[in-house]
């Protein structure tokens, strides 16, 4: 904070300003000023201090006066009101005379949260402005700091101990204005932070002058460092950025769940977008067209990678990155989560030297990490591992890693087919997602490559319906196809929050619950540590469904999913929803959650 008070002067001013050393335990406001009043030695009139300083002239002290007694204003107001002085060179001189820290207010020594706690209508009233809290204690900015009542007032509206601070009334009411709106909480972030808390990569670096230019004053650099930086921290997986008609909205996906992050002003919105694309190398002069980019950054020590996607909406155009953070993520298939018996069969499944080996589930479900996993554990030097992703999310030593790209007629079918001719022993495909990459996988599955790829389906059993439905014959199925993995992610609850409930009746009927009915399940409440959510990370749960000689009967007779997967059941193999039971029960999740993401007959 920008003051003279020192703690040589008044050890009660130098905490009253600096930041909470020394806090005094005693007293009400009223007692601290009248304290400060009687160690105060008499000191000459302030206007007779500036002029014996050469601050004004006696002439100039004489129009202020005036100047004053004609509008109400008080001496140093005039001052500076009438240009005669800065309020720096003053500044000192009011705190000698009143015995009080001064300040001058900026963005940055404000915390949104302390402004809040002196309501507006009180701190207009007052001419006040509450610039920060330390303990049970709140630093308050007046005009008049020595009003016995009007401290007393603001002590009792906040039950806080103030401490008064001086400043000048018009440089409160210019600050007030903006600390009670919306957008203030991102003024003050942008304010304090450093340009070199994200560092971008050397050969992403362009003159940034034109798009910080957009927004007035405002420091569009740092808020993107803030949002990213924030984004990381809280482990986020994606950071939207949308468009609405007052404001800009800013959410992150944490754990599958979206909440909502900051709230910049409307007018900030282009300058954001600019800011990014050009990191992301896209084109700043194009906004009806949706754009795709990707750059890297350096982010408290570690390199990790952002996915940028823009899309023009009827608001102006919405930008979401993927986060892609190596650190955060485990590529072993040990710790993904699996039990004893499925990681053991899936490690079988995979020492094959062919067939087809597919994991199903909806967007989101952890898909990738699986794949990513299974060639960690399967690519050696003896082996030509090739993939064929759209995009490549994350780089893999001695995989062969191709790109889909539609513009360079690089489509899944013309890359495969390349990809065959490139002698492969294990071929990975991020998506089976039309009819000529089905067959393709299929071909070379029977011609003696082993493939894994992904398919969005509910679970195990459905794999083979779909790819039935894509018009792949049965006989090829049952041949090609080794195993399934379906597969799902959990919230784990909070355990900073975590409370015992009892489970409704209805709600144990609907899942099939065999275990005892009155025993008593977990829930998170809800807390600042999990951002009211009332859950902290995600775990996995999975169907690992070996296809058998029984299978294979069934596939090629085009069997019923309901008849695949009463035989996956005989066989040991236990279904998502039973594994998300089995995880409350351990106290890991709660059954809410378990419905949501495990239940769908």
């Amino acid at each position: 904070m920008n003051t003279t008070a020192t703690s040589e002067q008044d050890p009660a001013r130098s905490d009253a300003v600096g930041g909470g050393r020394g806090v005094r335990a005693a007293g009400s406001a009223a007692s601290l000023v009248s304290s400060m009043r009687a160690v105060r030695p008499t000191k000459a009139l302030l206007g007779q201090q500036l002029v014996g300083a050469d601050i004004i002239t006696p002439e100039q002290l004489e129009q202020a006066l005036a100047e004053g007694s004609q509008k109400g204003l008080r001496l140093g107001e005039a001052l500076v009101e009438m240009g005669m002085v800065q309020e720096d060179a003053i500044l000192p001189f009011i705190e000698s005379h009143l015995g009080l820290p001064a300040t001058r207010l900026r963005d940055g020594m404000i915390d949104p949260v302390a402004v809040r706690l002196l309501p507006r209508r009180v701190a207009e009233r007052l001419d006040a402005l509450a610039l920060f809290k330390i303990r049970d204690a709140i630093c308050v900015a007046m005009a008049n700091p020595q009003n016995l009542e009007q401290l007393d007032e603001i002590e009792r509206v906040t039950s806080l101990r103030v401490r008064p601070v001086f400043a000048f009334r018009g440089s409160i009411q210019r600050v007030r204005s903006r600390c009670y709106e919306e957008g203030f909480e991102v003024d003050t972030i942008t304010a304090d932070l450093n340009e070199s808390a994200v560092q971008l990569q050397a050969d992403a670096e362009v003159d940034l002058t034109n798009v910080e230019s957009l927004v007035d004053g405002s420091p569009i650099i740092n808020l993107v460092n803030y949002l990213l930086v924030q984004a990381i921290r809280a482990g986020a997986s994606d950071i939207h950025i949308e468009p609405s008609r007052k404001f800009t909205v800013v959410r992150f996906r944490v754990d599958g769940q979206m909440y909502e992050a900051l709230r910049p002003r409307r007018d900030m919105h282009p300058a954001l977008v600019s800011r990014i694309k050009v990191m992301g190398k896209m084109d700043i002069a194009e906004h009806h067209h949706p754009q795709d980019g990707r750059f890297q950054v350096t982010v408290e020590g570690r390199e990790i990678d952002f996915r940028v996607s823009t899309l023009p909406t009827v608001l102006g155009e919405k930008v979401v990155m993927r986060i892609l953070d190596k650190d955060n993520l485990t590529f072993n298939l040990d710790l993904l989560g699996f039990q004893p018996d499925m990681l053991s069969w899936l490690k079988q499944l995979l020492a094959k030297p062919y067939g087809l080996l597919l994991v199903t589930g909806p967007t989101g479900s952890g898909k990738t990490t699986t794949l990513y996993s299974a060639l960690e554990l399967i690519k050696s030097v003896h082996r030509n591992v090739v993939s064929v992703e759209d995009p490549v999310e994350y780089q893999v030593e001695l995989v062969n890693q191709v790109q889909v790209d539609e513009s360079r007629q690089l489509s899944f079918g013309s890359v495969l087919r390349s990809i065959l001719r490139q002698d492969p022993d294990t071929i990975m495909i991020g998506e089976i997602r039309d009819v000529e990459t089905a067959e393709i996988a299929v071909q070379a599955a029977l011609t003696g490559h082993l493939v894994l790829s992904t398919l969005h389906t509910n679970d195990s059993a459905g794999a083979i319906h779909r790819l039935g439905d894509m018009g792949i014959e049965p006989f090829k199925i049952a041949a090609a196809l080794v195993g399934v993995v379906a597969q799902r992610l959990l919230r784990t609850v909070c355990s900073n929050c975590k409370t015992f409930v009892f489970a409704s009746a209805e709600l144990l009927e609907t899942i099939h619950y065999q275990g005892d009915k009155r025993r008593s399940f977990i829930r998170g409440e809800g807390c600042s540590k999990c951002h009211d959510t009332g859950f902290v990370g995600r775990t996995g749960i999975y169907e690992v469904m070996a296809v058998d000689r029984e299978l294979r009967a069934l596939i090629a007779r085009q069997a019923s999913t309901d008849e695949i997967r009463d035989c996956y059941r005989r066989g040991g193999g236990q279904t998502l929803l039973e594994q998300g039971v089995r995880l409350a029960e351990k106290g890991m999740t709660s059954l809410e959650e378990v419905m949501r993401v495990a239940y769908f007959e």
